[in-house]
């Protein structure tokens, strides 16, 4: 039977500008999938704030709904995979990019994007972390492939944000020795509440490095920003240190040298979080659920709702977020 429900829609007018609202629509009108799902939180990423804004090359067709991140029940299910009733995971692939997301109360996708959500995560905590914390939990695996962490040390670059955050905290709680860098310094406090040890000004630690081989300062590497800030890392990283790439908050694009990989040994391993495995996400969600439980988690997020979304995603495309925002569906 079609359901009525609410949400937030970006439309696109003659003149190419944005219009964004929440608006009615039917569960009818959904792309055909094997799953309905009732959905009770997403949660704010930068590539929503894109597609909310009108970016083509996030979103092809408007009128859509956001929402790369959904956590809900299985209302309607066309494969034998999954039951009605069951509490869902999906972040990433085409969900919130060109199929309708996790900013409206219903999504209609395929199987192959599904993933139980674990007995030990409870549904908010599944959306606190969402993409951002797949993307964090993605890097400390790649991590984990050439070094132990505990006792070693780490920074993390846009350390305010959901990737960031994330990463201080379960970085901390495996025995890292964490160096937060941010370009919001009045953040100190916050950080250090989190698990940083250290925390750098973005400006003054970028103004510190000598290319194209600085001190050797840290074993491990969460980079964010890429840019000027990536090629601050390789110049800066300890003999045999990997850093993981998965973000472009600064620039797409960095100059360095090929004399820290050469001379010093160091590894630079990229991080997609969109299109990786469905069994590598549910890997990644269950660690979450049991050996990387991060106690406190709440105290980085903030529950809204669709309009108190709408105000959020304007503060993330002014480089101003902190932790992470999740909508709670009705």
């Amino acid at each position: 039977m079609d359901k009525i429900f609410n949400a937030i829609t970006v439309e696109e007018k003659k003149s190419g500008e944005f219009f964004q609202s929440i608006k009615e629509k039917n569960t009818h009108h959904l792309p055909e999938g094997d799953l309905l799902i009732r959905v009770k939180y997403s949660s704010l990423n930068y590539k929503d704030s894109l597609s909310y804004s009108g970016n083509k090359g996030v979103t092809k067709k408007y009128p859509h709904t956001p929402g790369i991140d959904a956590m809900g029940v299985i209302e309607v299910s066309k494969t034998k995979k999954f039951n009605e009733g069951d509490k869902v995971i999906v972040t990433g692939y085409d969900l919130g990019m060109n199929t309708p997301g996790g900013f409206g109360e219903y999504i209609s996708v395929p199987k192959s994007w599904v993933t139980l959500l674990p007995n030990n995560l409870d549904d908010n905590e599944s959306m606190i972390l969402g993409t951002a914390g797949i993307t964090a939990g993605l890097c400390i695996n790649a991590i984990l492939e050439k070094h132990k962490i505990k006792g070693k040390k780490a920074v993390v670059t846009g350390s305010t944000g959901g990737v960031g955050c994330i990463a201080v905290m379960l970085l901390a709680n495996l025995g890292a020795r964490v160096t937060a860098i941010t370009g919001k310094i009045n953040s100190k406090d916050f950080l250090h509440s989190i698990g940083a040890k250290e925390v750098l000004s973005r400006n003054d630690y970028l103004n510190s490095i000598k290319k194209p081989m600085s001190k050797g300062t840290w074993d491990m590497a969460i980079d964010v920003a890429g840019g000027e800030m990536l090629a601050g890392l390789i110049a800066s990283m300890k003999y045999g240190g990997t850093i993981t790439s998965c973000g472009i908050v600064d620039s797409p694009s960095f100059a360095s040298s090929v004399f820290p990989f050469i001379l010093r040994g160091i590894s630079l391993v990229g991080i997609d979080s969109a299109e990786v495995s469905i069994n590598k996400k549910a890997e990644i969600w269950n660690n979450f659920a049991n050996h990387w439980k991060l106690d406190g988690i709440e105290n980085i997020s903030k529950n809204v709702d669709m309009r108190g979304m709408m105000k959020e995603i304007n503060t993330i495309l002014e480089g101003k977020q902190i932790g992470r925002i999740v909508l709670k569906h009705k």
